[in-house]
């Protein structure tokens, strides 16, 4: 599955098609991912990070690599180890060599090392160690270059504040240094995209409308020239995804939002089967409605 996925991101990136990418901070939000891909012949993956297991439910890598083999079907739906960072949220070092050779050992299709808080030799060098350790077993990998704010602890500025000044954007002359040297298959940048909160009270409030910064985002896809990824896609508003597709976003990470929708169903209801059904909605809405990539299997199929 590793080679198709790799295939896919690649025609996707040639054709201007979007690949979405659902966070499963629970494993019930497990099934009603990948049943709605499959109802809707879209292409999608199905992704855990690290924070999902330590601040959410998702439990484990393994436990959400099980859950995946009952209810997804591949040609529908990839599975992504999302977010092992070197330097955590909480500014602790992280065993990031194991938590990789867990799912690599596991069969994920891909695999993402984050090294976004090291220096930018540091980012290299271990991003290329990775890359060495995931070909191996013809595993792609995603790695993470700039600084998208939101997981930290504590309050971060006000958005438009950080969109102005453009503190954390990606840099285009280290954007090309870095796919160069590592090899890397995919890069998740930063444009004006934020994460949603993972802690105290903040991580239930609703995101900020993010704006994305195109002309930025272009100077990245022609340095770079293999697909961008960007993490934080809840709340960013439509017209600038809709233009990022058309400008080098390839994969975009949906966390938050489907997170919150089943936390909230759960506790009103107590009903898991009722908090699924709101996730399976509100999927379905991104995909039809607002992102515009219902049957995206065919286009990549082709």
């Amino acid at each position: 599955m590793s080679i198709k996925v790799m295939n896919n991101m690649k025609k996707a990136y040639e054709k201007g098609v979007l690949i979405p990418a659902f966070n499963a901070a629970y494993p019930e939000m497990i099934k009603p991912i990948c049943d709605t891909l499959k109802k809707l012949d879209t292409f999608g993956m199905l992704e855990v990070a690290r924070p999902d297991i330590e601040k959410f439910g998702a439990v484990s890598f393994t436990v959400v690599f099980e859950e995946y083999k009952k209810y997804g079907n591949p040609d529908f739906v990839s599975i992504h180890q999302d977010h092992v960072p070197v330097i955590d949220e909480d500014a602790m070092k992280v065993d990031y060599i194991v938590l990789l050779e867990e799912a690599l050992g596991l069969g994920y299709d891909s695999v993402m090392i984050d090294g976004s808080r090291l220096s930018l030799d540091e980012n290299i060098r271990i991003t290329k160690q990775v890359v060495e350790m995931a070909h191996q077993k013809d595993t792609p990998v995603e790695a993470e270059l700039g600084a998208v704010l939101g997981h930290e602890n504590g309050p971060i500025p006000p958005y438009e504040e950080l969109f102005n000044s453009g503190r954390g954007f990606t840099k285009p002359k280290d954007a090309e240094c870095f796919v160069r040297e590592t090899g890397v298959d995919w890069l998740s940048v930063a444009v004006g995209n934020i994460h949603g909160a993972v802690t105290g009270a903040a991580k239930d409030d609703k995101k900020v409308a993010a704006k994305l910064n195109i002309d930025h985002l272009k100077k990245l896809r022609d340095v770079t020239r293999i697909p961008l990824v960007l993490h934080g896609g809840s709340g960013v508003q439509r017209e600038y995804i809709l233009e990022a597709i058309k400008n080098g976003l390839t994969k975009l990470n949906i966390g938050t939002e489907i997170r919150q929708v089943y936390e909230k169903s759960l506790r009103k209801t107590e009903n898991i089967e009722k908090a699924q059904e709101e996730v399976s909605r509100l999927v379905e809405y991104l995909i039809v409605d607002h992102y515009c990539i219902k049957g995206s299997k065919s286009l990549l199929d082709n």
